[in-house]
């Protein structure tokens, strides 16, 4: 249950194994955070621990997959994280110089070293944190392409427009009124914690976050790279430590930065636009409109970094999704019934790691 990445993962994990699999989405098409994001599959400032383990488990299939689905859009084009002040850079050369800098693939260059690994980098900054395995796919197409080549093995059935109104023993009934047979229920139902899964599950120990996003016009050039900015390594938990406490000290976010929890993340798209993002939101009720203000903030880090004009945008939008109270658990997975798990709240790594996720469900229940 759920026609995300999440959701589409576990599909494939079942399939792969041998299974015949019944996948339903309550709406035509997957319109979550699973499309509404930078797909990024971003090894780079994931935690120590079961965070980069998974996610580097999930990057080799991610590439497994590429091989196998050109249609995802995979590509292992790196991300470079771009160092503008001299606080920002103490802290990147403390977090090259940890043991697992190596693991992640990640080194520290200079501007100039930037520059070759992407050109379209002519902004003034000091230098830059290398990562060659971060990666990257096309989030509007992935969940669509890897539905066909599921569908390639006779053994899944796609039904969107469908939502799940109640598990039992032999399965799930629908809201059509159609019971389908299932020996195995798996409910990835991203940000929607109401209904069906309150019901079964009642509170559900994760939170909603809410994002904004843009998209430009086609740059006119080719980003080699996927890009963050010094702000990423506020965000992210690999940075923490104590030269993270002293950026935080000598060099305070913008206040609208810092209000709206902001990081440049972006990476270009197949068509040569870029995905530009993003904010953080974490109290509800989440306002229904999306405000200029980061957008603007997001536009001048950007121009900044790359030493040029942003190309028009094309597209602005906001997305929710949910992610772990604790966030040490790279996702919560609950048994919530004999035949039945939940699978939820893996926050902003869902894109990245979905695939171990995937794996690591199938282990546990033993497909």
């Amino acid at each position: 249950m759920g026609g995300g990445v999440l959701g589409t993962m576990h599909a494939w994990q079942a399939v792969l194994r041998g299974h015949e699999v019944i996948h339903l989405e309550r709406e035509p098409e997957a319109r979550g955070a699973s499309v509404r994001n930078f797909g990024l599959v971003w090894v780079s400032g994931r935690a120590t621990g079961p965070e980069l383990d998974t996610a580097l488990r999930a990057r080799e299939l991610w590439s497994q997959l590429g091989e196998r689905v050109p249609g995802l859009g995979f590509r292992a084009n790196g991300s470079l994280t771009v160092l503008r002040t001299p606080a920002e850079l103490a802290v990147a050369e403390a977090f090259a110089a940890r043991p697992d800098a190596a693991a992640r693939g990640t080194r520290l260059v200079d501007a100039g070293g930037a520059r070759v690994l992407n050109p379209a980098l002519r902004g003034d900054f000091l230098g830059a944190l290398w990562c060659e395995r971060d990666a990257a796919v096309e989030p509007r197409v992935a969940q669509p392409a890897l539905r066909a080549h599921l569908a390639e093995s006779g053994r899944y059935t796609w039904l969107p427009g469908r939502e799940a109104r109640a598990v039992d023993g032999r399965g799930v009934r629908d809201d059509h009124g159609d019971h389908h047979g299932a020996d195995l229920v798996v409910l990835c139902t991203g940000a929607t914690l109401s209904g069906l899964v309150r019901e079964i599950a009642g509170e559900v120990p994760v939170r909603r976050v809410r994002l904004q996003m843009m998209q430009t016009e086609p740059l006119g050039e080719r980003l080699t790279t996927s890009v963050a900015d010094g702000d990423s390594l506020r965000y992210y938990p690999a940075y923490r430590g104590v030269e993270l406490d002293a950026l935080a000290a000598s060099q305070p976010q913008p206040a609208v930065a810092a209000e709206h929890a902001m990081q440049l993340l972006m990476v270009q798209r197949a068509d040569g636009g870029l995905t530009v993002g993003d904010t953080h939101g974490y109290a509800e009720p989440f306002p229904f409109d999306v405000v200029e203000e980061p957008y603007e903030h997001l536009r001048r880090v950007a121009e900044d970094v790359l030493g040029r004009p942003l190309p028009p945008v094309r597209h602005r939008w906001a997305g929710v999704y949910a992610q772990c109270l604790d966030t040490g658990e790279v996702v919560h997975r609950e048994r919530v019934a004999d035949n039945a798990w939940l699978v939820t709240g893996p926050g902003g790594r869902g894109m990245t790691c979905s695939p171990a996720i995937a794996e690591r469900t199938a282990e546990e229940v033993g497909l």
